[in-house]
């Protein structure tokens, strides 16, 4: 018989069982203290990196090159963030800056440089080139910017500001504390990476708070967050630098603007058969347009007929276009000299001529080169100003991408360059790609304005008005296909028409215009047209009035008749909105 052993199991003590929970409670709350607690990072990061380190917005932007005494900073710098309208010159290796009242070019590796073509001279090239880089001096281009820049102590760095820039001085407390929490992080937080170490009743400036902490910038630049309880505020700085800035004053105009352009193809009209023109102050003779690569300019002006104008009360704002030729107009804008060039003639000119403006109608520029056009304006505007003269130029409605006679024009650059834009709000339908319909429908300008005025300021805005209907001939083929062709008639000519076929035009609401039609059978043959009469001239300048614009134009003054002037009269359709 086997023999059965039984062994006797011993109870645990209840104290080894509590003991071993609270060592695993232990040891989970010091894993958790290890894993959350803030200990300050030991690891320390550089700020600056490279000499000269150019210290703008409270980051490091490039670096600076000294040359002597002579502080030299990147082109690029001052492209991507003070004046984005500096331009390199390829072909005259100059910088090219301009102001309001300035055009100044700084030849590369030479003593002098050129304001508004009169020279300065300098002990040191202000424009040299190292590695490929472009840099220009700071010293000499200081009263065309509000900036001002300082040398700061121990890291080398340049330290650029700019007009209205505002910080708070600082200063550390007096007390003894742990260095690891006097250190300047690169993150409000202790366990981010130190760029530096402070000492108790450091000054520093305060640029800004993030939750508990300050974010701060040493003497030396070096900035980085700080817990706020060991820093006090003290006064507040706000950097102001003013540069002084010629004030044109424009020729004084009698209301709003009221202007007409003549249509000068071969020669000037006779002006003892222009009828007084009610309202009108501005009368803009199309007499100048580009004629080569090299800049030169045709010229079909006439003092005769700009005493006449000013005689009788007119403003004369000689035109200036690019003969509508993209490829002439690159060649000619895309170099400074020839860009100057056409200025020096316009500037000639208006002496000549006794102007009181210069009216830009650049037109059909590929997309590509929209730039040189709004820096040729840049240029322009100066010398124009500081002659006495009105500067306007003429655009478009957008059209979108890719399109030659809208989409190049960059609007609101140009909006604050020049005196006054112009948008020839016209040409809606032309010719038998858009089809038979009106030149400006009411509604499709008053929409393309409220979108232009998303971008231009309305008190620099005129309302170009056309004087001119398209009569439109749709004529059905012996093939069934239709033919599609139009024709501009003048505002009296529109009338003759109207009473040849025996017609009394109906209103329109989708134009909002009067509108005729007329079926000619022996032509196989419809014929449309959308009028520009007395009520859709109202119209055009009570929109003016609704928009408060600096004015209308009209285009141009052969087309229109009497009725066209007292329709467009800017004091009357403003009297008769406040009714």
């Amino acid at each position: 018989m086997a023999r059965v052993i039984y062994h006797k199991n011993k109870k645990v003590a209840t104290k080894w069982i509590i003991g071993g929970l609270i060592g695993a409670c232990l040891l989970i709350l010091s894993s958790i203290f290890l894993l959350l607690y803030p200990f300050a990072s030991t690891d320390k990061k550089v700020y600056f990196q490279g000499e000269n380190p150019i210290l703008y917005s409270g980051l490091q932007k490039g670096n600076a090159l000294i040359e002597g005494d002579t502080l030299f900073v990147p082109l690029t710098f001052m492209q991507e963030n003070i004046d984005d309208s500096i331009i390199y010159d390829e072909k005259s290796k100059s910088v090219i800056i301009t102001t309001k009242d300035k055009v100044v070019q700084m030849p590369t590796d030479s003593l002098t440089y050129f304001v508004n073509e009169k020279t300065v001279d300098l002990q040191l090239s202000p424009i040299i080139t190292k590695n490929g880089e472009i840099f220009i001096a700071l010293d000499p281009i200081l009263p065309f910017y509000p900036i001002q820049y300082r040398k700061l102590p121990e890291s080398k760095a340049i330290w650029i500001q700019k007009d209205g820039e505002q910080y708070e001085n600082g200063r550390l407390i007096d007390k003894d504390v742990n260095k690891e929490k006097l250190r300047l992080r690169t993150e409000p937080t202790w366990r981010s990476p130190y760029t530096a170490e402070m000492t108790k009743s450091e000054l520093v400036t305060i640029e800004g708070a993030k939750e508990d902490f300050y974010l701060v910038r040493k003497a030396n630049g070096i900035s980085g967050y700080l817990k706020k309880d060991y820093v006090s505020k003290q006064d507040t700085v706000k950097i102001n630098i003013s540069r002084e800035s010629k004030t044109f004053q424009m020729p004084k105009l009698d209301g709003p603007i009221q202007l007409t352009w003549e249509a000068v193809y071969t020669k000037n009209p006779d002006t003892t058969k222009i009828a007084n023109m009610t309202g009108v102050n501005v009368i803009s003779p199309t007499w100048f347009s580009l004629a080569g690569s090299d800049g030169s300019i045709k010229n079909l002006a006439s003092l005769d007929f700009s005493k006449w104008a000013q005689a009788k009360g007119y403003q004369v704002w000689g035109v200036f276009s690019n003969a509508f030729d993209p490829k002439l107009t690159h060649e000619a804008l895309k170099d400074f000299e020839t860009r100057q060039t056409i200025i020096r003639q316009l500037l000639h000119f208006s002496q000549m001529y006794q102007l009181q403006g210069i009216n830009f109608d650049i037109e059909n520029v590929n997309q590509e080169d929209g730039p040189f056009v709004t820096q040729f304006m840049r240029e322009a505007a100066p010398y124009l100003h500081d002659a006495g003269l009105v500067v306007s130029m003429d655009i478009t409605f957008s059209a979108g991408d890719n399109n030659n006679w809208s989409s190049f024009y960059e609007r609101p650059k140009l909006a604050q360059i020049v005196d006054y834009l112009i948008v020839m709000a016209y040409d809606e339908h032309t010719g038998a790609s858009s089809g038979a319909g009106s030149v400006a429908s009411l509604p499709w300008v008053e929409r393309n304005l409220q979108n232009l005025l998303s971008e231009v300021s309305n008190e620099r805005l005129v309302l170009g008005v056309p004087l001119y209907a398209r009569l439109w001939k749709e004529q059905t083929n012996a093939d069934g296909s239709t033919e599609v062709t139009a024709k501009a008639l003048a505002m009296d000519q529109v009338k003759t028409w109207l009473t040849e076929k025996g017609l009394k035009p109906s209103y329109d609401e989708a134009s909002g215009q009067n509108y005729a039609e007329y079926d000619d059978q022996a032509e196989n043959a419809t014929y449309k047209i959308w009028l520009e009469d007395e009520s859709s001239l109202q119209k055009r300048a009570a929109l003016a009035v609704k928009y408060e614009l600096a004015g209308v134009g009209t285009w141009s003054r052969f087309f229109g008749d009497q009725t066209a002037w007292t329709a467009l009269d800017l004091k009357a359709a403003k009297a008769l909105t406040q009714k």
